[in-house]
């Protein structure tokens, strides 16, 4: 996976920005404030995953503007491929590749693929378990369309539930017991694939995690993930039997696969509460490097790697560690300082200011032309 070019226009703070990419890895300096991982966030937005700093399209707009503009081309196996896409505030936002609307943008992932590397992944190790999900139906998403599919089913349906549930109250009619029973069974259905599928990742997750743990943090410590759903037994529509009471009672759905967990431990302890932020960052890097791998050998073409700042975030063993587990990938990483560890070459450097490249590789002209 190559990224050749960029251009953005009203983005975050870019007014308009044309940028060019090394095959192999391309540095982005300047100021905080000035726009640098804003600049990676336009390319990890094309892989339809959303902004990687969970803003939506009002933040994601530059102020004053109604629409922004991400345009791209990028290479998979050889073979080129034009995406765009218009991030609309108050509308929907749209995309397409080579002229042709995408159906949805999480299908981008089936173009382009990229794996973010931010100071914020602390929260994988450190944050709830939504953040644990998050990183699993990311890497799902990114490697299976039917997984898409199945998960965008699952959160219409328990949508639906929940509404159910809230309009009924505690004394639920013979019809909207007859209609609960139907989100029943669908939720069921579709949370079980859901769960596996976590469960399936996690084993397989598991094994690169751990190696490159040891190699980042220096020692022989054990890293282990499970996934640990949130009903006993092996029915998910049992246990939403069971639950149905008191789920009419609270108004919301108790069991399911948006209540599970991805449990991360460091020598048989919860890494979470039981781990150094050092050891819960190196964890959080392990994993990444796992899903890179993960996705790497699912789609037969390696991720681009986009690293914000993250050596001003380690230590140096830690930082010249990280070097060494850095995959053979195209890369683009930012540094406020311009300074990075020894062991990083790059064949190109931009530098950013006040939203704007002031130097380095642009390509003029550029997405100068066609809209989403």
């Amino acid at each position: 996976m190559i990224l050749a070019w960029l251009s953005i226009e009203d983005f975050r703070n870019h007014r308009s920005t044309v940028v060019s990419f090394d095959r192999g890895r391309t540095l982005v300096v300047g100021p905080n404030g000035h726009g640098k991982t804003n600049l990676l966030e336009a390319v990890a937005m094309l892989t339809g995953a959303g902004s990687f700093r969970g803003a939506n399209a009002e933040t994601l707009v530059r102020a004053g503007s109604q629409r922004a503009y991400t345009r791209a081309e990028v290479r998979r196996r050889g073979r080129p491929s034009l995406v765009e896409m218009e991030i609309a505030v108050g509308g929907r936002s749209r995309a397409q590749v080579n002229g042709r609307r995408v159906r949805t943008l999480r299908d981008l992932a089936d173009i382009v693929t990229a794996v973010v590397f931010c100071p914020g992944d602390l929260t994988i190790t450190a944050g709830g378990p939504s953040m644990r999900r998050a990183l699993a139906d990311e890497v799902l998403a990114s490697t299976d369309r039917e997984f898409r599919a199945v998960r965008a089913d699952l959160e219409r349906i328990l949508r639906q539930r929940n509404n159910l549930l809230k309009q009924v109250g505690r004394r639920p009619d013979g019809d909207a017991l007859n209609t609960l029973d139907v989100w029943d069974d669908q939720f069921a259905a579709t949370g079980e694939i859901v769960a596996r599928q976590r469960a399936a990742l996690a084993g397989a997750l598991a094994p690169a995690a751990q190696e490159t743990y040891r190699r980042l943090a220096g020692t022989d410590a054990r890293l282990e993930l499970s996934y640990v759903t949130s009903w006993a037994g092996d029915s998910l529509a049992a246990a939403l039997e069971c639950s149905r009471s008191g789920d009419l009672r609270r108004g919301t759905t108790s069991v399911g696969p948006h209540r599970d967990e991805l449990e991360i431990a460091l020598d048989g302890l919860p890494a979470r509460t039981h781990s150094s932020q050092g050891e819960q960052r190196s964890i959080a890097l392990s994993l990444r490097l796992a899903q890179h791998r993960y996705v790497a050998d699912c789609l037969g073409t390696a991720p681009i790697v986009l690293l914000d700042d993250m050596f001003s975030e380690l230590d140096e063993d830690r930082a010249r560690r990280l070097v060494d587990c850095l995959p053979d990938a195209q890369t683009v990483l930012t540094s406020a300082t311009g300074h990075v560890p020894d062991g990083i070459d790059f064949g190109s450097r931009v530098e950013i200011r006040d939203g704007t490249a002031v130097s380095g590789a642009v390509r003029d002209g550029a997405g100068a032309d066609g809209r989403a």
